[in-house]
């Protein structure tokens, strides 16, 4: 295929990523999830603690970064949280593109773009690469780390393996999860030293041990109970309920991949099809045992997510990107080499079109269904949150404070959280003793009914993931407990407006207004 065909393929595949990242940042539906990272990000940015002084149930990388660059945030409110994701999602996109390059040696160019289609011309992929989530920048971390990894058998060997290391452990102090390719890499370059440069392995130990130490270290050293309870005590508390319900979220994880993932799931049947198919190409040992090295990975990080509590198939987000390299390394060097151009183009035509076929985009118009009729969003949620935040903004008081667990709320009306709440809907763990919720930033249900009373807010806003969760089971707040924090809330707030299909799930939000001795 000439050149400028290939040229002309890779600038349309490019566009389609910036496209469906664009629309997904505008249009897409809103998360819970965005309020509080950000929110966090806010407070690291004013120099609070992480864990010390608010909680946190991720890693520490992701509101260190956003922390730096929150002044984009701070103007343009969660639409420059997604900015700042989509870009991060759109590099993890490159990266994997460079990663099957390097993976597939003489068959770099076929197989870049066949990872580019995969990776990005992926609606899916691209919503939970643009909401503002950590798996955008995790994702771009671990693609990274194994990019920096296919250098270590040449002259760069020693910085190829020193770099991976920091860039994996970067990766896992975003994500605990992915935090599973760690040994799996340090044994790897242990086994295959005759084939790297000799001494990888202890480079990779010290760029990674410098990053987890500096950073996980630090913490559990600073608040090791809050620090423990954020990576560890909180994910563990978490329950599905009985066995019925563990094994259909199981049963649910998978069925949901293979929807969101489709052309990738019939290309590893493929790959299992023609695992014995020699390849076109003279593979070194080193780029055969890499592209497994990057199967491995993918299948380790995928069984922790399968093994979590809430086995979420969007977990999956953050190891797509390399299991993509991984498959298309395998693949385009077992094509016929007369095919690889026409094999190139139907990968994109295929993702182009899961892409636009995907319920995905049904959402960006849509609200849901009633009976027979559809009901179609009167302006994006984005949009609707922008102008409810204006709206807030205007009648809060002095001090800011806006007493609400819509923490993305928040963000965009430029308030401040009430201390507790930073953690949103999952701030509030009604069992937990007074003396630890204190000492972990929470709020029990004896500290959240005096909050209703005691707090300075002259605002008040919930919608309908206020006061319904109770942490960290994930479960649903009883309707005896439910009532008595209502009824304490309004005791002290009287409702002034109510604002429909308001936010992720497009429920009611209710606003209230602080009741004074005057009233």
């Amino acid at each position: 295929m000439k050149r400028s065909i290939w040229i002309s393929i890779v600038v349309v595949a490019v566009g389609l990523c910036v496209v469906l990242g664009a629309a997904n940042l505008f249009l897409g539906d809103l998360n819970q999830d965005e309020g509080w990272y950000l929110y966090a990000a806010k407070q690291v940015a004013s120099g609070e603690v992480l864990y010390r002084d608010f909680m946190f149930t991720q890693g520490p990388v992701f509101p260190l970064v956003y922390g730096v660059v929150f002044p984009i945030v701070g103007k343009l409110g969660v639409a420059g949280g997604r900015l700042i994701t989509m870009l991060f999602g759109l590099g993890s996109v490159g990266l994997a593109a460079w990663l099957a390059a390097r993976s597939a040696k003489r068959f770099s160019r076929p197989a870049a773009l066949c990872a580019l289609a995969l990776a990005g011309v992926n609606v899916y992929q691209s919503y939970f690469t643009t909401i503002v989530k950590t798996y955008s920048l995790c994702a771009f971390f671990l693609t990274a780390g194994f990019v920096a990894l296919s250098f270590a058998n040449g002259k760069r060997g020693a910085s190829g393996a020193f770099w991976g290391g920091v860039l994996l452990a970067l990766a896992a102090c975003t994500r605990l999860s992915a935090g599973v390719v760690l040994p799996i890499v340090g044994i790897w370059l242990i086994v295959n030293r005759k084939r790297v440069f000799p001494l990888a392995w202890v480079a990779f130990g010290l760029g990674g041990g410098v990053v987890l130490a500096g950073l996980l270290g630090s913490f559990f050293v600073m608040v090791p109970e809050n620090t423990h309870f954020a990576l560890l005590g909180y994910h563990a508390g978490r329950s599905p309920g009985g066995v019925v319900e563990l094994m259909a979220l199981k049963a649910g994880f998978v069925s949901r991949f293979v929807q969101a993932y489709f052309l990738f799931s019939v290309g590893c049947v493929l790959a299992l099809v023609f695992r014995k198919q020699r390849t076109n190409d003279d593979e070194t040992p080193f780029a055969h045992r890499f592209v497994s090295l990057l199967w491995l990975s993918g299948a380790a990080i995928t069984l922790v997510h399968f093994s979590a509590p809430f086995p979420y198939d969007d977990y999956q987000v953050v190891v797509f990107p390399v299991l993509v390299a991984a498959l298309v390394a395998t693949l385009v060097p077992r094509c016929p080499e007369k095919m690889l151009g026409r094999v190139a183009l139907v990968v994109l035509l295929g993702s182009t079109a899961a892409s636009f076929s995907s319920p995905i985009n049904q959402s960006w118009l849509v609200r849901g269904r009633d009976r027979i009729w559809w009901e179609f969003k009167d302006v994006p949620d984005l949009v609707s949150l922008q102008r409810t935040g204006a709206k807030i903004r205007e009648q809060l008081g002095e001090d800011g404070l806006l007493l609400t667990q819509d923490a993305y709320l928040a963000i965009e009306a430029g308030a401040s959280l009430p201390h507790g709440l930073q953690m949103g809907p999952f701030s509030y763990y009604p069992e937990m003793s007074t003396e630890r919720a204190e000492t972990l930033n929470l709020l029990n249900e004896e500290m959240l009914l005096s909050l209703f009373s005691e707090t300075s807010a002259s605002v008040a806003a919930f919608s309908g993931y206020g006061l319904t969760i109770e942490s960290p089971s994930i479960g649903r707040i009883s309707s005896k407990d439910w009532k008595a924090l209502r009824s304490v809330l309004e005791m002290n707030y009287s409702k002034t407006s109510e604002i429909p299909s308001f936010g992720q799930a497009h429920t009611t939000l209710e606003v209230f207004k602080r009741i004074t001795n005057n009233e």
